[in-house]
């Protein structure tokens, strides 16, 4: 496996991993103007994009997927509860799904809290020794979980009942993996869609369960707190948001 994440405008990071020796890879969460990045390092790694995915529909920035995926040829993806809301056609991915790039696995995690579309990917690598227990090697974990901090719950409306929904998929869906499991977020510190982010651009989950202090409260204080603390809303969203809905 190979691996590449890129630090860009708005406190984003997006990535780059694939299988080297099959000559594939996926995109996950481009910026706009960043496009030659992606191909000029798929030229480096000597493979092919074939998907390029955005973890949700982003609120804070341009999105490049749509062009990178143009593009390379490759399919753009987005969770399927976007269908009927997005004015293109995109590749529907749904919960559970298994993206399968040579020897790499990514699967579908749907974690609806930031925004109701929003998910996470585990990532596999067959070959990797020690591997058996099933585990994932990493997690990106878009906008809901961040170093430090997690994702805001206001940008649709009905934070309260965004708040819970994200306290749930943290914990069922996330938390529940091993500690050791790494974690890769969509943002670092400078960003609007978390308060409190870190600077540092990677974690693991067992670092997250001591350190960051909204995963260890119950589900009513972890709805209190993050709704209690909530940044104001991003420059330009309804622009950012109408252009990356294809509107």
């Amino acid at each position: 496996m190979f691996f590449r994440q890129l630090a860009t405008k708005e406190a984003t990071l997006s990535y780059l991993f694939g299988c080297g020796s099959c000559h594939v890879a996926v995109a996950v969460d481009p910026v706009l103007g960043d496009e030659d990045w992606f191909i000029g390092e798929a030229k480096k790694q000597d493979v092919e994009i074939t998907h390029v995915i955005d973890t949700h529909v982003h609120a804070d920035h341009y999105s490049g997927g749509r062009a990178l995926a143009e593009r390379c040829g490759a399919l753009y993806c987005l969770h399927e509860s976007n269908a009927g809301r997005v004015g293109f056609a995109f590749e529907a991915l749904r919960d559970g799904q298994h993206i399968v790039v040579g020897n790499v696995v990514a699967e579908v995690v749907h974690t609806p809290g930031h925004t109701a579309d929003s998910i996470c990917l585990n990532v596999s690598d067959k070959r990797r020794v020690g591997d058996a227990t099933g585990a994932p090697w990493f997690m990106l974990t878009g906008d809901s979980l961040f170093v430090g901090a997690i994702g805001r719950p206001d940008l649709a409306g009905q934070e309260r009942e965004m708040a819970g929904q994200l306290y749930d998929s943290l914990h069922q869906r996330v938390l529940t993996l091993p500690g050791e499991v790494e974690i890769y977020p969509g943002h670092t510190a400078g960003s609007v869609c978390g308060a409190g982010i870190s600077g540092k651009p990677a974690s693991t989950l067992a670092f997250e369960k001591r350190w960051n202090p909204l995963l260890a409260m119950q589900r009513d204080a972890f709805v209190d707190a993050l709704t209690q603390e909530i940044p104001p809303r991003p420059a330009e969203m309804e622009r950012m948001v109408a252009a990356n809905l294809g509107r």
